[in-house]
């Protein structure tokens, strides 16, 4: 069997995910982006049972998979989703200290990973999930 494409492009995959979610964040530095990235992706995680989170992260490219696995305490009960304010402050209260996460930094993570995973995969796993976690990741507007 070949080696996965996203194997041998990860740090080509990476580099143009951070790139869309500075842009889309107006954020100035990789530190900053990875920082909000994190944040959106252990606060969605919160939601998801070991198995929903599995196989979300199946369909993420390399790095972003890891992210997403990392330090991941699978111990306790799923959290409820809030609405969306809420969700927002919970991913800018992580690393508050050194968290400059603007509002939408949910959307831009998920307008970003829309733009690097397979589109018909990422909505096969989404369509799986409870429907707030498939709201999670709804991207109004642009392409």
């Amino acid at each position: 069997m070949p080696m996965p494409a996203t194997y041998q492009r990860s740090s080509e995959e990476w580099r143009a995910f951070l790139d869309d979610v500075k842009q889309r964040m107006d954020l100035e530095s990789n530190n900053m982006a990875y920082t909000a990235v994190d944040a959106a992706l252990q606060v969605f995680r919160r939601r998801l049972t070991a198995q929903q989170g599995l196989d979300f992260a199946s369909i993420l490219p390399t790095v972003l998979r890891a992210i997403f696995v990392k330090d991941w305490d699978v111990s306790g009960e799923p959290a409820p989703f809030p609405n969306r304010t809420t969700l927002i402050r919970e991913v800018q209260a992580i690393r508050r200290h050194h968290n400059l996460t603007p509002d939408n930094a949910i959307d831009a993570t998920a307008w970003a990973i829309r733009r690097c995973v397979d589109t018909r995969a990422f909505e096969r796993v989404l369509a799986t999930l409870p429907v707030e976690a498939q709201a999670y990741w709804n991207v109004e507007g642009d392409d």
